[in-house]
């Protein structure tokens, strides 16, 4: 659903040419229970006329039963759509909505603030640019508050915005802003986010949410505090995302290789970082193999430049042996090609997490056999402490050693999220159980005393070889397993 325009009567086609050519943000609400996530989201759409007459109907009906304002229509049922949610009045399960301006198009995650629904937090930040965090201007920050900026920090979230609400339960205090403010930004000092937002608000009244609220003139002064003085709609409307991506590191995963006949060869995929242009010399790991972008080819035809996120079909100069999970970088790039890495991990899945145990891995496009080979320490989501521990439970996150049977090529994930995260797949039930975050590639050094998985298989292969030559390629994988 668009927001409503008068071109949409006036002049049909110029409205969707617009409305095509706008950006998009993502980002996601959290924060502590009741601190009024939900209800945000549904002022949000309702103040900018996003909501159609049918569901304004059923929510109002539904308030009668379920709602928790009153009399008045309860907006936060327009996404705690679950009767669990709506029983219980806590989100559980991630909500997304679509809403446009005239500046720019967004998807909002709503997300739960329950430590036991840490995973779905987790799977909603992950494509998120922008997270809101809320906080209730009665209790200030939280340890939810702390747990939720971690994981958005974790998963390299570089825009907050601290939406301080239920200011009208504390007289819209200045004061009280101001001493939340200074509280939030001592904990911020040990995130990595560079941006970092705050603004009063009542989501309930819909105070400087969409419109201006005249009970916070001490916000809008010019000069006071340093404040952007700004709702949080403009704030949402006009923070810059498009420098968050990796223009200068190409990574193109390759997922297909299109041979439709004899005079086509094309190796598809989403460019994950940099820009690929036609003449650009590339190298293709983990190989090594260098040749020139010949043709940039999509649907709607040939492309003089592809930028991240784009689906796109690259035919080189050159036929080299290119297949599924192989990448395209730059020839100049030097990307580590590695077996052994450190990694976040967060477990997603009731059976605990036992180092040794071998898992698929997906990393990329690429698919691999792998194993957690140690763990450094869980974080205490709640206290940001660190600790070791044996196993990893639901909802834990901790620093781990990840060991594949291959070596292929590896990102951190703060310079290239597409190519620096993986999931683990259990290897019986097919089940993703957790996922990760590269942070640092071991060195030749420390992986001296690793496995060497590619040259045991080299190994068993010939031994194989020699002693049971009936013995197939198979029958050796077979054995591996």
């Amino acid at each position: 659903m668009a927001h409503q325009s008068t071109l949409i009567a006036d002049n049909i086609e110029q409205y969707l040419h617009e409305h095509e050519n706008k950006d998009l943000l993502r980002f996601i609400t959290c924060g502590s229970v009741d601190d009024g996530k939900s209800t945000l989201i549904g002022r949000l759409l309702h103040d900018s006329k996003m909501i159609f007459e049918d569901q304004l109907a059923a929510i109002t009906k539904a308030s009668k039963t379920s709602g928790t304002t009153g009399d008045t229509v309860d907006l936060a049922l327009l996404v705690d759509g679950l009767q669990s949610e709506r029983e219980q009045g806590i989100t559980i399960d991630v909500a997304y909505r679509f809403f446009s301006t005239d500046k720019r198009k967004f998807i909002i995650a709503d997300t739960p603030g329950h430590e036991q629904y840490t995973r779905n937090m987790a799977t909603g930040a992950s494509t998120a640019s922008l997270a809101i965090i809320l906080i209730d201007a009665r209790y200030g920050v939280q340890t939810q508050t702390r747990r939720h900026s971690f994981i958005a920090d974790l998963l390299g979230i570089q825009h907050l915005v601290i939406a301080v609400n239920k200011m009208d339960l504390v007289g819209f205090s200045e004061a009280r802003f101001n001493e939340i403010v200074a509280e939030y930004r001592a904990f911020a000092a040990n995130l990595q986010a560079p941006d970092i937002r705050f603004v009063p608000m009542s989501a309930l009244n819909g105070d400087n949410v969409v419109n201006a609220s005249e009970h916070t003139p001490w916000y809008f002064a010019a000069g006071s505090e340093g404040y952007e003085g700004k709702t949080l709609i403009e704030l949402l409307e006009n923070v810059e995302v498009t420098r968050d991506q990796n223009l200068s590191d190409l990574r193109l995963p390759v997922q297909y290789v299109n041979r439709p006949n004899l005079d086509f060869r094309g190796y598809c995929g989403t460019l994950a970082a940099g820009v690929l242009r036609p003449g650009q010399e590339v190298k293709a790991l983990p190989s090594g193999k260098t040749s020139r972008v010949a043709r940039i080819v999509t649907f709607d035809g040939d492309l003089d430049a592809a930028y991240p996120g784009q689906a796109i079909t690259v035919t080189l100069e050159d036929e080299i042996d290119i297949s599924r999970g192989d990448w395209l970088v730059s020839a100049e790039d030097q990307v580590p090609l590695s077996n052994v890495f450190n990694a976040d991990v967060v477990w997603m899945h009731e059976e605990p997490m036992e180092p040794g145990k071998l898992y698929d891995i997906k990393l990329a496009t690429r698919d691999l056999a792998g194993q957690i080979s140690a763990i450094e320490y869980q974080v205490d989501v709640n206290t940001l402490e660190k600790h070791p521990t044996q196993r990893l439970g639901l909802n834990a996150i901790a620093r781990c050693e990840v060991e594949l049977t291959a070596s292929i090529p590896v990102d951190d994930y703060r310079t290239s999220p597409g190519t620096g995260s993986f999931i683990i797949i259990d290897r019986l039930s097919n089940v993703t159980v957790g996922a990760g975050m590269i942070r640092r590639v071991a060195d030749a050094r420390e992986q001296a005393g690793t496995t060497d998985w590619a040259a045991f298989e080299r190994d068993l292969n010939a031994l194989v070889r020699k002693h049971f030559p009936h013995w197939g390629a198979k029958d050796v994988r077979d054995l591996l397993r």
